[in-house]
């Protein structure tokens, strides 16, 4: 075949080059070589040959093999490599750059969050979930199966981080994962619905080994806003996973699901192949604010010296005096919050 290699030298100069089975086959008619050409036609044979080989690297789709090959290969001649070694040590390059490449790219689509990682989970915090349990549910051995995983908890718990850091294990191992506001993935569907396109979203949806879905009880929802929510349920049970977190327990779901035949099949789905987590402790953002407070801010002022040697004379009046005798009468609200923790 003939390739044309342009700016060697001369701005616009087009010199053919004549490839044949990877080599370069130079014609020697001085009326096509110029003269600058013939001082280093070597290193113009090189420069040739760097271009075809970066041409079929990328043809072939293996980046890494082109960036790593030269230095590799200078090993190879100076080690004493067989043909197959070399060979087999840019396979594994090129393969382990590609897993990398993978990982990085589901990661940037999943859209998790990237803070919730298991590395920033407090797991002594999460009371009644054992941290076998969530190494176990990271292995991602109940997502090859079409399982499902749903945290129920008060607000600021730790749902969406434990399901987020199970995201990000998932992925690490090769997984598709995709993290989604209840109302985000609602709004995707309705609009295509409307666009006559709900089929060929859910069979992209299809792809997904595990889809994450936040809030899921956080705003109610109408009949037709339930009603794709449900398809995407019931298109997904026993095929592929979801991951819900919801504020509420089953109880509570009439306001996700307006219909209850539609709440009561929605949840048989769900929960039949399932693992449920009941998270209720503490609130995780509480404490953490609770935490960021410098000894300062909760510390009483501490007396000035001349306060402290000389402290003023406390002046009792007769108001002061009926107030002291006066019966102390309970507020409402601490009977409110009493009856609260008797509970």
């Amino acid at each position: 075949m003939r390739v044309y290699i342009t700016n060697l030298g001369r701005e616009n100069y087009l010199w053919p080059v004549c490839l044949e089975r990877g080599t370069i086959a130079t014609m020697d008619d001085e009326d096509v070589h110029p003269f600058w050409l013939r001082r280093d036609k070597q290193g113009y044979i090189d420069y040739c040959m760097t271009k075809l080989r970066t041409a079929r690297g990328i043809a072939l789709r293996l980046p890494s093999v082109l960036r790593h090959w030269p230095a590799l290969a200078e090993r190879a001649d100076t080690e004493g490599w067989p043909a197959a070694r070399f060979l087999a040590a840019l396979a594994d390059i090129e393969l382990t750059d590609r897993d990398a490449r993978r990982i990085r790219r589901h990661l940037r689509q999943s859209g998790l969050p990237g803070g919730k990682t298991l590395a920033t989970l407090d797991l002594k915090a999460l009371t009644g979930v054992p941290p076998a349990r969530i190494t176990a549910l990271a292995a991602g051995d109940w997502v090859e199966t079409g399982a499902n995983l749903i945290a129920i908890g008060t607000p600021g718990a730790g749902k969406t981080h434990v399901l987020c850091a199970i995201g990000h294990a998932l992925v690490e191992a090769g997984k598709r994962v995709l993290y989604t506001r209840t109302t985000d993935m609602v709004q995707r569907l309705q609009a295509a619905r409307r666009d006559l396109a709900l089929e060929t979203t859910l069979a992209k949806l299809d792809r997904i080994d595990l889809i994450i879905l936040d809030d899921i009880t956080y705003a109610q929802k109408d009949q037709a806003e339930s009603s794709v929510l449900f398809e995407l349920i019931a298109r997904r049970y026993e095929t592929r996973s979801l991951a819900i977190a919801a504020n509420q327990p089953f109880s509570a779901w009439d306001r996700v699901f307006p219909d209850h035949a539609m709440t009561v099949a929605a949840i048989d789905r769900l929960v039949h192949h399932a693992t449920i987590l009941e998270m209720n402790p503490d609130s995780y953002r509480r404490r953490t604010a609770a935490s960021r407070r410098t000894p300062e801010a909760v510390a009483p002022p501490t007396p000035s010296g001349d306060t402290a040697a000389h402290p003023k004379p406390a002046i009792v009046t007769e108001d002061d005096t009926a107030l002291q005798h006066r019966p102390q009468r309970s507020h409402p609200a601490n009977l409110v919050v009493a009856s609260g923790q008797s509970g």
